[in-house]
């Protein structure tokens, strides 16, 4: 019985050793396959390459709807001073505070968004809730912002048409404009941060196409009477343009 127990034993460490081994053979061949993927580039760039690479994002579990339900509406309490106001309020809560989605997540998701039909924050709410929960996150997700924003609305709209020409009335309402564009260049430069570096880490072209798109379609935008979707749709054709002459120019380099 002794015998039998020792041997299985040592079978047991036989494969133990065995699956080590395989494991240890299967690392050395991802780091030589990556190795030849970076093509020209030296045993240092590819050790400081694996140093600084980003962590990547790790999705949180997905709360409960209630849980859900209570960050949704204390967007929606909170959505004063338009669309920007709110686009940071979603960024805080589903990026910043409890990983929902990453910066490049949310940045894609609201450019989807930006080339669609209809009112944008609200696909971006779908888009978010489906990621999070399914249609139980898209549900809990429109009515937590939905909800408490029409009712404030509402209220607000009875009791400014009493009171609107009250000047400490006006002189608020004044005030809440400059709040409202620095809530809005926040949230732009949260969301060109992962844009800026993508296309920085894929090479000097790259960013220099992502700026001169930026800066082209807020010139188009600002001086021209062109449709908004057209230069959406525009850009983004010159970015895949772009990206596939990129990608062609790396195959073709020895």
């Amino acid at each position: 019985m002794n015998y039998l127990a020792a041997a299985g034993k040592a079978r047991s460490r036989r494969l133990t050793a065995n699956l080590q081994s395989i494991a240890s053979m299967f690392k050395s061949y991802k780091r030589e396959l990556e190795r030849s993927v970076m093509s020209g580039a030296t045993d240092r760039d590819f050790a400081a390459a694996q140093v600084s690479a980003p962590e990547p994002h790790v999705a949180q579990p997905p709360p409960s709807a209630w849980r859900q339900l209570r960050i949704w509406l204390n967007i929606g309490l909170q959505s004063f001073g338009g669309g920007a106001a709110t686009l940071y309020l979603i960024r805080r809560e589903a990026v910043e505070r409890h990983g929902w989605l990453s910066d490049e997540e949310y940045t894609r998701n609201w450019g989807i968004c930006q080339i669609a039909p209809g009112i944008n924050i609200l696909g971006l709410v779908i888009l978010i809730g489906w990621q999070v929960s399914g249609a139980v996150g898209v549900a809990v997700g429109l009515a937590g912002l939905l909800l408490p924003s029409a009712a404030i609305t509402i209220l607000l709209t009875a009791t400014y048409s009493r009171i609107e020409q009250v000047p400490l009335v006006q002189a608020a309402l004044r005030g809440v404009v400059p709040a409202t564009v620095g809530l809005g260049l926040l949230l732009a430069v949260g969301m060109l941060r992962p844009l800026h570096s993508a296309s920085r880490k894929e090479g000097r072209a790259s960013l220099v196409v992502t700026w001169a798109l930026l800066c082209g379609s807020v010139l188009v935008v600002a001086l021209t009477s062109a449709p908004v979707v057209a230069v959406l749709w525009g850009t983004g054709g010159l970015a895949a343009l772009a990206n596939w002459q990129r990608v062609a120019r790396q195959r073709r380099a020895p």
